[in-house]
């Protein structure tokens, strides 16, 4: 694993490297190419001002026209000396027109016999730093940087001296040290980037891998069930989001473990629950079918007639408690989906009351409906309702003592039909209302008879939400309790 993370870490810094040193090649190239054009510029300003009056002194102190034709014996040997001095200057002369008439080169050199005048009328006209390129009689096509001045005989133009500043000669010398130049700072630019590259990438990786390797360190602990791990700090762009990713991560993840920890408490409670409630009746039921198959022949009718009768008491119990548990868990698991219809809900709490009239007259409790006139239809599922108004009034005379009483309460509301169920109980204390809806939670055990596994409730709450309703209690000990929600219309 260490191996694995040193190789990550040097791919990382070869990265980072690689650009680096990237950019800065690139950078180099560029920093050439723009000192081989400003170091061309300047080359051409410096002979411009250094060389640029040297036509006019050629033709101001000698006189290389005589009677409108060169006097190359004289103008010869001042131009040849000129060219021995300075090798890069070519002279040449010129007529009005712009012809070359003389020079001191080998005439096999000389490509063109003619000037743009166009040009040497321009820079006769322009000053120093503005000052065009001109004709190259030995290299047609590449302009050069030349100097030019008119020749004047008895007050009449008669020519120009044509001076080429920049001879061939002087090109290759020129060419040969830039290439030379351009090898040495291209060289020296490479490994300067390359070195440069080296440090900015160690120090970026090292920087940039300070914060991994505390981000990983606490990926880490937290991997090993330290799930209070959370990555400290302010750190800024993606780093600082991957940071904030992982914390939010870790906050779900805490969070799904602290509902899975609980849903096996729950499953562990609800086992428990489930063992008992459903071993009291069968118990019941096994003790009577024992005892009818020991005495079958002692028994009575009316006897007999008793077992049975406890004996499908005690079955009714446990199918009972089998269906209340194998409807939550299909609420639980999201299986219900509501089949809502309109109807009249004060007409099924109606019928609700009357199936339970017989149980509440053995206990003296009174049963009532108290329904507003003329009450909207509801838009809801019946079967689901009836299970809410069932587990109702199943937990108010779980709780509720003899000769006490249990009203239904209907009346319109701005969203649909308010419902309140309300008993004479011994009532909820505040500190326990927030706990009644939640699956297998049982209250007062030992003031009231335990008949359910305790999810009748929850599942009140879970049809409930199905109709996108809450339900509300209001309790005060040993004053009742009440049962508030909404059915929409």
């Amino acid at each position: 694993m260490a191996k694995r993370k040193y190789i990550k870490g040097n791919l990382l810094f070869w990265k980072i490297a690689a650009v680096f040193t990237t950019v800065l090649v690139v950078l180099g190239l560029v920093f050439i190419f723009i000192a081989s054009r400003f170091s061309r510029s300047y080359y051409t300003a410096a002979h411009q001002q250094l060389y640029g009056d040297l036509a006019r002194h050629l033709a101001t102190f000698t006189q290389p026209i005589k009677n409108g034709r060169p006097d190359t014996a004289v103008t010869h040997d001042i131009i040849h000396s000129t060219m021995v001095a300075n090798p890069s200057v070519e002279i040449y002369l010129l007529d009005t027109a712009g012809h070359i008439t003389d020079f001191v080169v080998p005439d096999t050199t000389v490509q063109i016999r003619q000037v743009n005048m166009a040009i040497v009328k321009k820079w006769l006209a322009a000053k120093n730093e503005a000052r065009p390129m001109g004709d190259n009689p030995k290299q047609p096509g590449e302009p050069a940087i030349f100097s030019v001045a008119p020749i004047a005989e008895n007050g009449r133009l008669s020519g120009y001296v044509y001076a080429v500043l920049a001879s061939e000669k002087q090109g290759e010398v020129l060419a040969s040290l830039n290439n030379h130049l351009y090898f040495r700072l291209g060289a020296a630019i490479f490994f300067s980037a390359l070195v440069v590259a080296l440090i900015v990438g160690l120090a970026t990786f090292f920087l940039i891998t300070a914060s991994i390797r505390k981000t990983a360190a606490v990926v880490q602990r937290f991997k090993e069930g330290d799930y209070s791990a959370r990555i400290e700090g302010n750190v800024k762009g993606e780093l600082g989001m991957l940071a904030g990713t992982f914390n939010e991560m870790a906050d779900v993840i805490v969070s799904n473990i602290d509902k899975i920890t609980a849903t096996d408490k729950f499953r562990q409670e609800l086992i428990a629950n489930v063992s008992h409630d459903l071993r009291t009746p069968l118990s019941i039921m096994q003790g009577y079918i024992e005892t009818l198959m020991i005495k079958k022949d002692e028994l009575t009718d009316a006897g007999r007639e008793r077992y049975l009768s406890v004996m499908h008491a005690s079955a009714q119990k446990l199918s009972g408690l089998v269906e209340q548990l194998f409807q939550y868990a299909k609420l639980e698991a999201n299986l219900v989906i509501p089949e809502k219809e309109p109807f009249l809900i004060n007409e099924l709490a109606s019928d609700i009351l009357m199936a339970y009239q017989l149980k509440a007259a053995e206990r003296g409790i009174l049963l009532s409906l108290d329904a507003a006139h003329h009450l909207p239809q509801v838009f809801a599922d019946i079967a689901l309702t009836e299970r809410v108004f069932q587990n109702l009034l199943d937990n108010a005379f779980k709780f509720t003592p003899d000769n006490g009483s249990i009203r239904i309460i209907l009346s319109e509301a701005a969203a649909g039909v308010k419902v309140q169920v309300i008993d004479t109980g011994i009532g909820i204390a505040p500190e326990d209302q927030v706990y009644i809806f939640e699956r297998y939670k049982q209250l007062y055990k030992e003031t009231a008879p335990k008949k359910g596994m305790g999810i009748g409730l929850a599942i009140v709450k879970k049809i409930l939400e199905l109709h996108h309703s809450t339900i509300d209690v209001h309790s005060e000990p040993g004053k009742g309790t009440e049962f508030r929600f909404i059915i929409p219309a």
